[in-house]
């Protein structure tokens, strides 16, 4: 008994401390396949039509519809310039999408639910980097 104890305590010493031990000959296979984190679901609900400020002046006006899975669909409008939601999906309390106006602008938003349940988050144009601004809603969600 006191050399099984002895025993698992080397092992586990030698396991903590970094040291690769090689399995016994007839152990099961180890799978070491990695798996990726299922994404978060939804947290919140972004459909309907509602303003984006962004602190350089602009006003989008975002109409967007959300599946249960947290993808997001839609249109934006801003400055007479029409744009198409190109991809985005709402994960936890976490949003982010990419607009695509029709002035060849490539506008991508990321942003966080508050704790009083405004968004606000960060975009630039990935056509134009130095382009950037920050954002937030009104509008709660």
């Amino acid at each position: 008994m006191r050399t099984k104890i002895a025993t698992t305590a080397l092992l586990a010493s030698l396991t903590v401390a970094g040291v690769a031990l090689a399995p016994a000959v007839n152990a099961a296979p180890q799978h070491t396949a990695v798996q990726a984190a299922p994404a978060a679901a939804p947290g919140f609900y972004v459909g309907g039509t509602w303003k984006l400020y962004q602190s350089n002046g602009p006003v989008v006006t975002m109409n967007l519809s959300q599946d249960s899975a947290g993808t997001l669909y839609g249109s934006a409008s801003c400055c007479g310039n029409p744009g198409t939601i190109r991809s985005g999906r709402v994960d936890g309390t976490g949003i982010y999408f990419v607009i695509a106006w029709s002035n060849g602008a490539l506008g991508r938003y990321t942003g966080t639910l508050g704790p009083d349940r405004r968004l606000s988050g960060y975009t630039f144009d990935i056509n134009n980097p130095s382009s950037q601004a920050n954002w937030n809603t009104s509008r709660t969600f």
